[in-house]
């Protein structure tokens, strides 16, 4: 796939808009034009990276003769896209983002439920109607092993040591679902299942962030790999590719427990291009598709006839713990305004 536009300057941050098309100018006036036209296609929001992206979309447009245009940017602002276009959406699927992000905003997407639910494992079944997942992801630590010396990062509580102050890269967890995964992992593991006894931690680590919160996810993973912090805290995948291209770097799994979960994918309630959107979400939870997620792209499939990745570390020798998830979604706000104050005052 091609870049075929950036655009500049909207919610806030730039965004760029992918599709088949040759390279050109534009802005957000043309992006809404080029969504409400050609109707042969479907249009996705979507915060995942483009090597993750991409071969993707390029498989369904072989596959399926529909065309694909993607813009990405972070979860925080689609969502907030999502919700203000809601009158006349602009885009036919939301693809990704954590349930934890998402699921507040349910009312924005439709009920549909993929051909391929039978073979979806059971803890991961659309019960809703409008959250479909798609694959399993945990957070993790990643170390640059080139900068980290004889520091031993084994959980959260070595992210306290004062040799990592102002080498940790993390993510405003208002703005990154995968930061937001982190801070929903570290109430509960440091709290010992209490999220409200797991601030005091969070305070300390704020402090070791010395003042430094990353804008998305992938400025945790890249300033990890290209050597800018020592330690990140991320998401599986955005970790997993650099280990298996060779880069410096590995993956802790927290010894006080991970929290793994799904991310989903949604059709936008009223979708100009609904049947389109109806077999994307049939095409990325085939066997075929959730095949070449595992074993390209580095990520656990959420199908119970696919193969675990080659190369991670199996989920059963991984300390799993888990959130009560009415809890999270009934906090969200309360906890993002106390990390904020946390860490405004801390600097």
């Amino acid at each position: 796939m091609k870049l075929k536009k950036i655009i500049a300057g909207l919610l806030g941050a730039a965004m760029l808009t992918i599709g088949l098309a040759g390279c050109g100018g534009g802005d957000s006036k043309d992006a809404a034009k080029s969504a409400g036209s050609d109707e042969n296609k479907v249009v996705i929001y979507c915060p995942h990276p483009l090597a993750f992206i991409n071969p993707l979309v390029e498989e369904f447009e072989k596959e399926s003769g529909v065309k694909v245009e993607v813009v990405a940017a972070g979860t925080g602002e689609l969502l907030k896209r999502v919700e203000s276009e809601k009158a006349n959406p602009l885009a036919d699927i939301f693809w990704g983002g954590s349930l934890s992000t998402v699921k507040p905003k349910a009312a924005l997407f439709e009920e549909y439920r993929s051909v391929n639910e039978d073979h979806i494992q059971k803890d991961f079944k659309n019960v809703e109607g409008s959250i479909t997942r798609f694959t399993d992801i945990p957070s993790v630590i990643m170390i640059n092993t080139n900068l980290i010396g004889d520091v031993k990062v084994e959980g959260y509580e070595d992210l306290l040591n004062p040799a990592l102050k102002g080498r940790i890269a993390f993510a405003d967890p208002s703005k990154s679902s995968s930061s937001y995964e982190h801070l929903i992992n570290m109430l509960y593991a440091m709290g010992k299942g209490d999220p409200d006894k797991g601030w005091d931690y969070v305070t300390n680590l704020a402090k070791n962030l010395d003042g430094k919160l990353l804008s998305g996810s992938s400025a945790v993973y890249k300033g990890v790999a290209d050597g800018e912090y020592a330690v990140g805290l991320t998401f599986e995948e955005g970790g997993a590719k650099y280990v298996a291209d060779g880069a410096p770097v590995k993956l802790v799994y927290m010894k006080e427990g991970v929290i793994s979960k799904p991310d989903g994918i949604y059709i936008i309630k009223n979708a100009k291009h609904m049947e389109n959107a109806k077999k994307f979400i049939d095409f990325i939870t085939s066997k075929k598709a959730q095949t070449l997620i595992t074993q390209q792209l580095h990520r656990r499939s959420v199908r119970d006839d696919v193969d675990a990745p080659v190369g991670l570390l199996p989920k059963a020798e991984i300390k799993s713990i888990t959130d009560n998830e009415e809890v999270v979604n009934k906090n969200k706000k309360a906890w993002l305004d106390k990390f904020k104050d946390i860490f405004t005052s801390v600097q």
